[in-house]
């Protein structure tokens, strides 16, 4: 749970600072540098900002933990598009850098393409399923969202007391749909009667967006929104607290958010992808250039103890997460569009 320490105490302000600064063709770079001549040379690929407190930010973090464990020099850039990606992605092997990580599952196609022109350099690509032909040196790194949406389902499905619990998502993607799934999973496998609405917003950092669309969920009684976003978690927030009366209860994405509506908010799903990029920086030193590293319950993600609600609700969630690390349950990763 070290994320979920880390993230607490800033998260408002760093949030609301970069609700603007978020979506731009191209970032900075920055630089941190180890001893030893063998020392990795890592370079990022970042669609947002490392100051959003969410998923980019976790990326910086997994590079300054290679800093200190590997001595890795590493370089990144930021709010990066996808039509830019390749050429991105180019310009750092023509740096000499030895890994090239790309933190998002939007670049895999770009990042595929080079890793086939660019043998001696190591990739990491991310993706939400284990892909077929992929090339030797290119390293998948597996999210798994719909393992990590599974206890919250349980959680929903236990809290709830209107009923009614909806999803809130930012694009129909393949991992969001599978999300939706692993809930209905949950309910299913918990005997919960609750009924899911899914929502999209259409964009993943709108918080004005992300905020009427959560009003609306509340006034359709909904006591339960399950976010599945970045930036835009900030509206949704605002969203539950209009109520005024704490019934409306949320959960989160990533990291910590809790600081955003402490009456409101119950758990976020936790991400570390520095344990991601050490072990595999650690197996490219064994001579492993490339292979699959899925995230799980062992190793990656965890669930944040849950408040708001009632001790037994977070037995429930407890009880489903063990079962997640014991394999005693499985989760169907089904990505059947939701009409």
């Amino acid at each position: 749970m070290r994320s979920a320490r880390f993230f607490a105490s800033a998260l408002t302000a760093a949030m609301l600072m970069t609700v603007t600064a978020c979506g731009g063709d191209s970032g900075g770079s920055s630089g941190g540098s180890g001893g030893g001549g063998d020392a990795p040379k890592i370079a990022a690929v970042f669609s947002g900002v490392t100051t959003d407190a969410d998923y980019t930010f976790l990326g910086l973090q997994a590079l300054k933990s290679a800093e200190k464990e590997f001595g890795a020099k590493t370089t990144f850039s930021e709010s990066v598009a996808v039509p830019d990606a390749e050429r991105v992605i180019r310009e750092y092997v023509a740096d000499g850098n030895t890994v090239v990580w790309t933190h998002g599952s939007q670049f895999y196609d770009a990042t595929v393409k080079v890793a086939k022109e660019s043998p001696d350099v190591t990739f990491i690509a991310e993706q939400d399923t284990q892909p077929a032909d992929v090339p030797d040196n290119v390293w998948v790194l597996d999210r798994n969202f719909h393992l990590a949406f599974y206890p919250l389902g349980v959680l929903a499905g236990a809290a709830t007391k209107t009923g009614k619990i909806a999803y809130l998502g930012g694009a129909t993607l393949p991992f969001s749909y599978s999300e939706v799934h692993a809930v209905q999973q949950a309910l299913k496998d918990s005997g919960s009667s609750a009924t899911l609405t899914p929502v999209w917003t259409g964009d993943f950092n709108d918080p004005a967006k992300a905020q009427q669309f959560t009003s609306q969920l509340v006034a359709g009684g909904n006591d339960i929104v399950l976010g599945s976003l970045n930036l835009g978690m900030v509206g949704a927030f605002e969203g539950v607290k209009g109520e005024g009366n704490g019934s409306t209860m949320i959960t989160a994405k990533y990291t910590d958010k809790s600081d955003l509506a402490p009456d409101n908010y119950v758990t976020s799903v936790i991400y570390d992808f520095s344990v991601m990029l050490d072990e595999i920086l650690g197996q490219v030193e064994d001579g492993k250039s490339g292979g699959y590293l899925g995230m799980d319950y062992a190793k990656g993600i965890s669930v944040q103890e849950p408040a708001n609600v009632d001790p037994s609700v977070a037995d429930q969630v407890d009880k489903a997460v063990e079962g997640l690390k014991s394999g005693a349950i499985k989760v169907e990763r089904d990505v059947t569009p939701i009409g």
